[in-house]
């Protein structure tokens, strides 16, 4: 037992020695490519092996024959061994260059496709990985242009807009000034109505960046969906008696959300005051809320015809309006935008769909517990 013990000391004396230098040779040739790492790591392998075996046979004293010939018989294994690593070594190397040429691609803005086959699961697991990462960010590059083409689009409209009621503005006061107004009363009720509607405009483009600046702060509390239609349905009566829409409200469930009323308001009159002015006269708006699961749904339907397929995905875009129109009704195109960033800040979202005769813009909203 005690040469047993002995031989085996003997056997990891030698194999932990070359251990130690392949340790050293991999901290001094760290920075070099995985082919001289991987050589490395065979060249250790098979040294720590052919170091414990020739310890023990010199520390046997055998004769000088069979010392010869366990040497050479370990050499020529070490040599094999060693050609076998560095071969299948190569596909592992080849792999981590394929995936290196394409993450080059990656970073310089293009798509990333991983290699087809990789030889080790690692590599695999990281193409996998730096796949789902170029798809996200590829979306990611997808909404920052078309947000930027919205932002240049919403310039352009607003600036329209302002420019030209300020000229209007700018000639009335002209014209009282010189005193050529035979009723300067009712050049008094235009500036006042463009003053309001530019002063709407100011607080719609205020109101929408503090949303995509995420600094919208709620005020929530439990309230019941039905109090929330009706406020608004009171709220857009008169316009809607005005373009002589008729305002439906029968399908309301009273069901409990949790949410910001004066916000939740503002949602609901943007979305009503939008059906009234795309409904013909005699025409109705109906406004329906009920659950579903976990959440509640309000629902506004118009008579508008319908929106054409290829304008559904573009209708809570900032600055989008449906129409070429730069008047009103019209506006800015903000309204909807802000209903959007209003609902997504509640934890809900909100889409559109075209139904027989219009379209219904839907509000989903987590239902309160």
């Amino acid at each position: 037992m005690r040469d047993v013990l002995l031989i085996a000391a003997y056997a990891a004396l030698g194999a932990a020695a070359a251990g130690l230098l392949g340790a050293l040779a991999l901290r001094l040739l760290r920075q070099r490519p995985l082919a001289v790492s991987l050589a490395v790591v065979a060249v250790v392998t098979v040294g720590a092996m052919l170091a414990g075996t020739l310890t023990v046979a010199w520390a046997m004293f055998l004769s000088s024959h069979d010392l010869w010939v366990v040497t050479t018989v370990c050499a020529m294994a070490a040599v094999v061994s060693l050609a076998v690593a560095l071969l299948l070594g190569r596909s592992v190397v080849a792999g981590s260059r394929a995936l290196a040429a394409a993450t080059r691609t990656f970073g310089d803005g293009g798509g990333f496709a991983a290699p087809r086959r990789a030889p080790t699961a690692e590599l695999a697991e990281l193409g996998r990985e730096l796949a789902a990462t170029s798809a996200r960010l590829a979306a990611s590059r997808e909404r920052e242009r078309a947000l930027e083409a919205s932002r240049r689009e919403l310039v352009a409209w607003i600036s329209h807009d302002l420019r030209t009621p300020l000229a209007g503005l700018r000639a009335m006061t002209e014209a009282l000034e010189d005193g050529i107004v035979a009723d300067p009363w009712r050049y008094h009720a235009q500036i006042r109505a463009e003053v309001e509607r530019l002063s709407g405009m100011v607080g719609d483009l205020f109101e929408l960046s503090r949303i995509q600046a995420g600094v919208l702060a709620l005020a929530t509390s439990r309230m019941s969906v039905y109090d929330l239609v009706g406020d608004a349905i009171a709220g857009v009566d008169p316009l809607a008696r005005e373009h002589g829409v008729r305002l439906e409200g029968t399908g309301v469930e009273a069901v409990p959300v949790e949410v910001d009323g004066r916000e939740m308001t503002r949602v609901l009159a943007n979305l009503l005051v939008n059906a009234i002015h795309r409904t013909p006269a005699d025409g109705t708006v109906a406004i329906a809320a009920h659950r579903e699961a976990d959440s509640v749904v309000l629902s506004v339907t118009d008579g508008c015809g319908g929106i054409p397929a290829e304008d559904l995905p573009r209708v809570f875009d900032t600055g989008w309006r449906g129409t070429p129109s730069r008047t009103p009704p019209a506006g800015a195109g903000l309204g909807l935008a802000i209903v959007r960033g209003i609902v997504e800040a509640h934890a809900g979202h909100a889409a559109v769909r075209n139904v027989p005769g219009g379209c219904r813009f839907e509000v989903v909203l987590p239902a309160a517990g």
